[in-house]
Parts: C-alpha cells; structure tokens; sequence
C-alpha cells in the first residue's frame, strides 16, 4: 500500500520530480539490445556499434562517471553518425535503409534521454521498433523475442511510475503477468473476430538486397551452390493424396536465352501494376486435387507450382508456360491456393509458331564445337524423339557423374561436360542437354524450380527447401507439345526418386557447410523430430496468426454453425466489444468502491494532520507515524498513550494485508481520533487558564 507523500523517505522526496530511476533505465537499455536482434543480419555493423557505445554512453552518465553531452557535441554527433550512414546507403532508397535510419535515430536519442518525459518518448519509439521488425522477421521465434523486449518496456514502465513498489525481478514480472491474464482473453477475442479487410494501399517492402532462392538467371554453378541451404523455400498442404516423390516437380521460370555460359530470360517480366498486398488466398477447405502453397519471401513476381495447375485464389495470376506470377513482388510470406489439372505443360501439341520456334532454337554464334557434331550426327540418324532417347541413353550408359563439386569448367563447358569431366550438377547437365538439342534442331528450353520436398510433422504438409533447387529440359515434340526432359533423372535416378541427401551420400557433400542444419543429420531420429515439430509450430503460427486476414478470416468463420458472414461478423464483433466495455466498467466500479473505503482512511488521518498542527505540531516531510506520535506526546503530554496507539494502528493498516475487519479497525480509529481530540481540548493551554483564574466574582 502506497504511504502518503508525508510519511515518504525523506530521500525519495527531495528527488527532482522528472529524474529518471536508474533500474527504469536499465530496463529500457535491455529492451532496446533485444529489440536490435531481429535486425543484426541486416544492420551494417558500424550501426550496431554506434548504438551500443551511445546506450552505454547513457548508463554512464546515470552512474555519474561521466556527463551527456551538451548541444553543440550532441549536433556533431549526429552529423557524423548521419554521414556515414549516407555515405553507407549510397543513394539507394529501400524499406532496409529506411529501417537502419531508424535505429540511428533510436540510437542518437539515448544523449538526450534525460527526464521521465524523455523516457517516455523512448518507450513508444521502442516499441513502434518492434513493430518494424516485423517487417523482417515473421517467424514465432522472433514474434517471442519481439514480445520479450516489450515486456521489458512495460516492467521499466512499473519502475517509473511506481518506485515505491518493490522492484526485484520477480516482482515486476508478476505484476506484469497479471496484467496479460486480464486483457488476453479481449485481445484473442478482437484478434479472432474484428473484420479484417485489405487495405486501401500498400507499400512495397522491396529491400533490394539478395535473398537465397532461385534467381532469374542460371550459371553452371549456381543452384549447386543453392543446395547447399537448408532454409526453407515454400510449404505445400494438399486436399487429397500427396503426389509421389518423382512427380514433385514444381515450376518456377523458363529460362530460353543462352548468353555465352548464362541462361536466361529472353523475354523480361511482363510489367505489372503494382497491386495490394494479398498475403493470404484460398477459402474453404481445399478439394482432392487442390493444395495450399505458402511460400518464404523472395522479393520477386514468380510462385511456385506443379505442372498441370491452375490459379484458384485471386493473388497470383496464370500466365503462359504454366508459369503463375504475383502482382507484387513477394516481399512477405504469401499464401496462394491450386488445382491440379490434367492438361500438358505447354498447350494441347499444336504447331509452333515461326518466332516462338526462333526463340526456342537460339545459341551463340560459336563455342562448343565438339557438341555441335554430336547434335549433327543424331540430327542425321534419328527423328526428334530419337535424338532424345539416345541423348538419355548416352547419360545413363556412359560415366556420367551427379555430384555437388563439379571441377571447374573451361570456356566450352559443354564440351568438357558431356566429353572430359563428366562430372556435375543438374544445372550442368540440364544446360548441355538443351544446347544439344537446339543444335540437333529441336526447341528446348531450361525449367527452373524446385523438385521434390519432405513431409512435415505428421505428414500434414510438405516442406521445399533450397537444396530442392533443381534445373530439368522441356522440349518441343511435334503432336505432342512440350515434354519434359531431365538428365539428372537418367544419371542419377536416387535424386528424382528420394532426393538430394541419397544422391550425394557417397561423396558426403551433403550440406557439408552447413554444421548446425538439423537436415543435415538425417540418420538421427530425435533431432529430426524435434526440427519436424518446431517447423509445425511455426507452420501453424505462419498460416492461422500471421497470415490470418480477410479470406482466413472468412474462413474459419465459415466453419462456425450458422456460416457466419461479414454482417454477422460486425454485429458479433461489435457485441464482443460491448461485452468488453461492460466487464470493464463493473471492474472499474469495484476497484472505484475500494478506493472509496481507502479514503475513508485517507480521511482519518487527515484529520490527525489537522490536529496535530492545530496544537502546534505541524507534519514533516517525510515522518513516521510513530515520530509524529511522540513529537505530540512530547508537546502534550495528556496523549501521549493515545497517540501512541492511534500510530500504531496507522502503521497497521498499512503494512499488513487488506481484511473484511478494515471497517471495524476505521471505527476503532475514529473513536481512538475523537478520545485524542478531546484529551487535547481538556489540556489546552486556554483551558488551563480558565481553570487557574476560577470563576468571577
């Protein structure tokens, strides 16, 4: 309980009414070094420095060993810090440089953190940072972090406001955690059914910096290096059965234009309106041939699908090729919904038109001479279904290799591929598979995807990771249309049929670089099963709290009886609010009764105030009531028991805990108040006087 100002320590009292306690500090600097840890692989390292020597640079000054800076060092600081910053960004504009300024501007901010307001400012700047983060970090890892360093705020916010409680650590998290048991249930309540509708407008969160997965282009070496991540490229939950683990070939890009070692796009992205954030797609449950995909960020327009698909969900579009693109780039996890169809990738087998075939034949003017007479000579020996036959033919009799260190390749990689080397990965073989082909006069070109992917825990869904990275070969066959070619499946068939780790067991190069993977050590069943059920939890998290807007939103609410819709979800919303407001005015009621009962207590001793000084023996600042007692014992020396024992009940009342006898032990008091003020009247000075002098005569 709370003393009045009187009766406050006297070293509490004379404290400047703005100084700023050092624990509410110390749980201010603590917030703000967790809150930096969402964003430490992205913050240049000369920031995370410069923030942590101008924290420090603050709790010193709190300690007294050294002073804040004044105006003029404060300017140049920030003037230098602003400098470098610029000269680090370089004129590029992005959601990540605009966040790093933002910590800068947090991290200037502890040199002129001085007063209460001061921390208040930076109390709400700290938590409009984890609300940043977000933009980053979306995983129930971080949320955790993020929630961690907000609880800290709040404890600080305790300190602050209310010093005289008692300030270990296991207190203020009480207190805290009792304040989250009261406003949990409302806030689950708003999370679940407050109408989620789009926005009107959205920022793209673009940061312009490279993220793993599959790019635009393809080098003989890159999606090697690519399976050697174990991050997760997309999750897949289907209606009906699982597709077998050959068939898991989900389409990405077409690569068709062969520049010098590079393939790539001949045609760029088609350019797009940039359209509303859509995270989430699909209501309902899903049918027997669809399936949900939720794909990582990419920071690009392409998802991810198998062949034969079709769009349900309205946030990706269906273009030719059976390839789907975002309106937007995938600059946050996406949500996006499928069928399967039974349709052949490239069309029904009709002609190819006169530049579609230009397009699909194109090499460079040289190189690679000896593949060319290999091309020539099928070219005159067998039709096009011919010449692909011996070509695999050619891969699963001869030494061909799959292996994840492929040598380095001369100039005319091909020819050192399919005739010295023989060693390489599936970009290797996929590119030399179409350079052949084209040369033998047959359209082809490279897809570029992910094949294969594990289930998840329980078998709910499948998990694509990077080292699923895969590059296969369509090619045009007329009257049946575009074909699917893959080396990789007649050199090394464990590949297509189990996956990466079984293709490359031999040479061990299985996630080599990748120490603490938990994939890496698939033989051990604990830790497989650990990673399988965190990957749930964070599923599950993705999918229903962070992907919970409009149409999941709709969704759920479509499995509640009645089949609630969006009218009957404002009325309910709105009775889940009024229902709040109601619980919280009779809370408020009964604590505003306690209060009043205090009062009464307040009251009482008041009016021992009043007394007190009436007789001259006026309050100190920051006296005991017992020091008061005997100040007044000392002065009249009538109530000296009474006094004594109306302190003592004083100090009962406020150091024990609050009992149904609190109205009998005010009754006491005032009774005990009223004999005190009596006694003071009978022995007044006045009084006395009268007494001396005896009646007129």
């Amino acid at each position: 309980m709370k003393l009045p100002p009187a009766f406050a320590s006297g070293r509490e009292a004379v404290k400047p009414e703005n100084a700023l306690p050092s624990n509410a500090l110390l749980w201010l600097i603590g917030s703000f070094a967790i809150l930096l840890a969402p964003q430490w692989d992205r913050l240049p390292v000369w920031l995370v420095v410069a923030c942590g020597i101008l924290a420090l640079w603050r709790w010193l000054a709190q300690e007294g060993r050294v002073r804040l800076p004044g105006r003029w060092l404060r300017s140049g600081i920030m003037l230098v810090l602003i400098a470098v910053y610029v000269a680090t960004v370089q004129g590029r504009f992005t959601v990540d440089t605009a966040a790093s300024f933002f910590v800068l501007a947090v991290g200037l901010k502890w040199l002129e953190t001085r007063s209460a307001r001061d921390f208040y400012v930076l109390f709400f700047i700290l938590v409009y940072l984890a609300g940043v983060n977000f933009l980053f970090q979306q995983n129930i890892l971080w949320a955790l972090v993020n929630f961690l360093a907000v609880a800290l705020l709040l404890v600080g916010l305790q300190v602050l406001n209310a010093p005289d409680l008692p300030s270990d650590m296991p207190s203020g998290w009480r207190r805290l955690g009792g304040l989250l048991l009261k406003t949990l249930p409302v806030v689950v309540l708003l999370f679940v059914f407050f109408p989620r509708m789009a926005p009107l407008w959205s920022v793209p969160l673009v940061s312009g910096e490279a993220r793993s997965g599959i790019t635009d282009t393809m080098r003989p070496g890159d999606i090697s290096n690519l399976a050697q991540s174990s991050e997760r490229a997309f999750r897949a939950t289907f209606g009906g059965e699982m597709p077998a683990y050959r068939d898991r070939y989900w389409r990405g890009l077409v690569l068709d234009y062969l520049d010098g070692e590079t393939w790539r796009q001949g045609r760029g992205e088609r350019f797009r309106r940039p359209g509303r954030i859509a995270m989430d797609g699909g209501v309902g449950a899903l049918g027997d041939r669809e399936y949900d995909v939720l794909m990582e960020p990419t920071d690009q327009r392409w998802a991810f699908a198998l062949e034969g698909s079709s769009a349900i969900s309205d946030n990706v579009v269906e273009e030719g090729d059976d390839l789907f693109r975002f309106r937007r780039p995938a600059d946050s996890p996406m949500r996006y919904r499928l069928s399967l169809d039974e349709s052949p990738v490239g069309g029904d087998g009709n002609e190819l038109g006169v530049a579609e075939r230009r397009r699909f034949l194109q090499l460079p003017a040289s190189g690679n001479p000896r593949a060319r007479e290999l091309a020539r000579e099928l070219e005159q020996r067998f039709s096009d279904e011919g010449i692909v036959d011996s070509l695999l033919g050619r891969f699963r009799e001869q030494q061909y290799f799959y292996t994840l260190r492929p040598p380095a390749m001369p100039d005319d990689g091909v020819d050192a591929l399919l005739f010295d080397v023989k060693r390489g990965f599936c970009a290797h073989y996929a590119g030399a598979t179409t350079f052949v082909l084209r040369a033998a006069g047959i359209p082809a070109r490279v897809v570029v995807g992910y094949q294969g992917g594990e289930p998840g825990a329980g078998g709910e869904y499948l998990i694509v990771r990077q080292y699923d990275a895969h590059a296969w070969v369509e090619a045009w066959l007329d009257g049946r249309g575009w074909v699917r070619i893959d080396p990789t499946a007649a050199i090394s068939p464990e590949r297509i049929e189990s996956g990466l780790r079984d293709a490359v067991a031999g040479e061990g190069s299985f996630l080599e670089d990748e120490v603490l993977s938990a994939q890496k050590y698939g033989d051990m069943a604990l830790v497989q099963w650990a990673s399988l059920q965190l990957d749930r939890i964070n599923y599950q998290w993705q999918r229903w709290v962070v992907g919970y807007q409009g149409q999941s939103q709709m969704d759920l609410m479509s499995r509640l009886p009645g089949g609630i819709g969006m009218r009957e979800l404002g009325y309910l919303t709105a009775g889940v609010v009024g229902a709040g407001l109601l619980v919280a005015g009779i809370f408020s009621a009964l604590q505003l009764r306690r209060g009043e009962r205090r009062d009464d207590f307040q009251k009482v001793l008041l009016s021992w105030h009043r007394t007190c000084e009436s007789v001259g023996v006026p309050v100190r600042q920051g006296e005991t009531p017992s020091t008061l007692a005997d100040r007044l014992a000392q002065a009249r020396p009538s109530v000296t028991e009474t006094a004594r024992r109306f302190a003592r009940m004083v100090n009962s009342h406020y150091y024990k805990a609050a009992s149904e006898s609190d109205d009998q032990e005010l009754r006491r008091m005032r009774r005990l108040l009223g004999t005190m003020k009596r006694q003071l009247r009978e022995t007044s000075p006045r009084r006395q006087s009268n007494r001396e002098s005896g009646p007129a005569k």
